[in-house]
This record gives C-alpha cells, sequence and structure tokens, in this order.
C-alpha cells in the first residue's frame, strides 16, 4: 500500500470507513457521516481521515444548501448533493 501513518511515521496502517462528527461551516450543529474512507494506524491506534477527504468534505459543505442536511448522511450521498457553485474559490 505504501501509505505511512501521519501521526506517528509507522507503516502498518489500513485503510477502512467509519463515521466522523462534523461541525457546519455556519456552527449550527454537528452531523454524522458514514462510511468515511479513513486510516487506522496499528503502531500507535490513531484513527483519522488524510488531507484530500478532509478538503472534499469541507468544499462539499461549503457548497450545498446544509439547511436541507439531516443530522446523518453517508460520505458518498453528501458528495452526490448538487452544489450552488463548481468549486471552493476561497480555497487556495
Amino acid at each position: 500500500m505504501g501509505t505511512k501513518c501521519e501521526w506517528c511515521g509507522a507503516g502498518d496502517v489500513l485503510e477502512e470507513k467509519g463515521p466522523v462528527y462534523w461541525e457546519l461551516p455556519d456552527g449550527t450543529r454537528a452531523i454524522t457521516i458514514s462510511d468515511v474512507p479513513g486510516i487506522k494506524c496499528r503502531g500507535c491506534g490513531m484513527h483519522y481521515q488524510e488531507e484530500a477527504v478532509i478538503n472534499e468534505i469541507e468544499d462539499q459543505l461549503m457548497l450545498i444548501d446544509t439547511k436541507e442536511l439531516s443530522d446523518s448522511t453517508s460520505f458518498e450521498e453528501l458528495l452526490k448533493i448538487p452544489r450552488f457553485l463548481k468549486k471552493n474559490y476561497f480555497r487556495f
């Protein structure tokens, strides 16, 4: 696989999907997103999402109508929600 833990540098990591809890950009509430791709390190025990996945979630939440979003959704369903804009113009 070639992936190393971003926390401890160990090479013994697993790619797995799991839930995350995310605060909406406007700060009004948090939601549960299930089946999010992530990394689990067997060395230090850390569970985390890689930067690309984090950016994908943050961009999508910035570009959709979050008022219509339920308190729980899957990663796949979140990414299918139509966007107001094509991209996040605030990310440089």
